[in-house]
């Protein structure tokens, strides 16, 4: 079934103190979780699924034109894709895409056209704006690897690309972290084809229709999520790096986050998992309980021991 996001459909380029001990820690116990249970419930979290408008009908669906039809994106997920596809880089070296799979970190895959006058433009940019928040950084942690589907794009037009958006992303010695592949038809259609991509070629225009996203993958190939439109959430391209690197790279926190929120295909995002959240606040709840009554009993034993020294 062909998984699709709104925002990927077919978008053409053309587009107290006074309490006693064990009172004060209860309420200062519950006071925590109230504050946890106000900031999981803060408006734009993805609790869970979006309410459904009273006057859209869910049987509706738009009608695309025919020059749109077919153009989009089906999820491969976990699909392995030939790592023996070769293309040429900015310098027009000839590379298997293996190269960017050895040093054992996950790739954002771009399909995009570098003559493209609108829409790839911005995915990249928004790519480039998304990472600027992500202190994972391109050649340490991952690679990113944007691929041209139009076999008329040169090695000349991706070099010149390429410093376009090292300038936008402004992070130094990132650079060898940056990818920007051309290729022959032949290997541009296995690829495409591996990644669930499908685009047409417009004759009228000489443009493509296309859609727009991104992908992350695995360090050996596999493709681990996808994320659609032009802007992506820092946060979701930085779980998803994690994820795809098997928890290899990230902190402590990318892992509570990870157990908290999931991948849900059907959206090409990170949401909330309420199971999770509750068992999450269940347990912070305990400890902080915990410390606190803790810290009181140890302060009571302390002053009764003082009590008994002066009666003694």
């Amino acid at each position: 079934m062909r998984l699709i996001h709104p925002a990927a459909q077919t978008l053409a380029c053309l587009v107290g103190q006074a309490l006693s001990p064990a009172k004060y820690t209860i309420q200062v116990a519950v006071c925590v979780l109230a504050l946890a249970g106000a900031a999981l419930a803060q408006p734009g979290q993805l609790l869970g699924p979006a309410q459904q408008s009273r006057m859209q009908d869910s049987n509706l669906k738009p009608a695309l034109p025919g020059a749109l039809a077919g153009v989009g994106i089906d999820q491969r997920l976990d699909q392995q894709i030939s790592l023996d596809l070769m293309f040429q880089d900015e310098s027009g070296r000839g590379v298997p895409l293996s190269s960017f799979f050895l040093r054992g970190k996950p790739v954002i895959l771009v399909p995009v056209y570098y003559r493209c006058p609108m829409l790839c433009t911005q995915i990249l940019n928004g790519l480039a704006s998304s990472l600027k928040a992500v202190s994972l950084d391109p050649g340490k942690d991952f690679e990113i690897v944007a691929v041209s589907f139009d076999p008329k794009d040169t090695p000349e037009t991706a070099a010149g690309k390429k410093q376009m958006y090292l300038r936008r992303y402004g992070r130094p010695g990132t650079a060898n972290g940056w990818h920007l592949l051309t290729g022959d038809q032949a290997n541009i259609t296995a690829l495409m084809d591996a990644i669930g991509y499908h685009y047409k070629y417009d004759a009228a225009t000489g443009q493509f229709a296309h859609a727009s996203g991104i992908m992350v993958l695995t360090p050996e190939g596999r493709l681990s999520r996808y994320f659609y439109g032009v802007e992506y959430a820092p946060t979701d391209i930085r779980l998803g790096l994690v994820e795809a690197s098997q928890n290899k790279i990230g902190s402590a926190v990318d892992q509570i986050l990870l157990f908290c929120y999931h991948y849900d295909p059907a959206t090409g995002k990170y949401g909330a998992v309420a199971m999770n959240l509750v068992r999450f606040a269940g347990a912070s709840f305990t400890l902080v309980c915990g410390v606190f009554l803790f810290i009181f009993l140890r302060r009571d034993l302390r002053r009764d021991r003082r009590i008994l020294k002066r009666v003694g």
